[in-house]
């Protein structure tokens, strides 16, 4: 079995994904011919440019900065990205969803981690998604416990009523 370059590699994953060079190219904000020429081994593209290429194909970034070389095999290598790959009863598209998504969670949290001012960490929040909402209380909760809490509240105001 031959182990395909860089820009093969590329090739494969955006003909698996039914996406065209120009809907790639336009996703990656690189050009028609400089990802052409990088799908032909004639460039060897930035790991920013890889970057915005594996995010254009919804897989992982680390995967292409294994294949160029810029990381070793073993760098970022988990059980869980192990096991979803060795996987087979699911398909190639469904496993780098779930490894797209796992990884997404470990950046976020490693971004958390990093944070260091409450500042920090509410653009962290921001940026993911997650919403902070100040109750009366003056604590901090998410939508999805303030929900669940005003639930709580209606049930137990119901049954003293009763």
């Amino acid at each position: 079995m031959t182990v395909p370059s860089l820009g093969d590699y590329i090739r494969e994953q955006r003909e698996s994904a039914q996406v065209s060079l120009r809907q790639l190219a336009k996703a990656a904000g690189v050009s028609n011919p400089y990802l052409s020429q990088i799908e032909r081994g004639l460039k060897k593209p930035s790991a920013e440019i890889l970057q915005q290429i594996a995010k254009g194909l919804r897989i992982s970034a680390e995967t292409l900065y294994v294949r160029a070389g810029i990381l070793d095999e073993g760098h970022g290598a988990s059980d869980v990205v192990a096991a979803v790959l060795a996987d087979t009863s699911i398909g190639e598209r469904h496993k780098r969803v779930l490894v797209d998504i796992y990884e997404s969670f470990r950046a976020e949290h490693a971004a958390a981690s990093l944070a260091t001012t409450s500042a920090e960490k509410q653009a962290v929040r921001k940026a993911s998604g997650a919403r902070a909402i100040r109750t009366t209380g003056g604590t901090k909760k998410s939508a999805a416990a303030k929900t669940t809490a005003k639930k709580a509240a209606r049930k137990s105001s119901t049954r003293r009523s009763s």
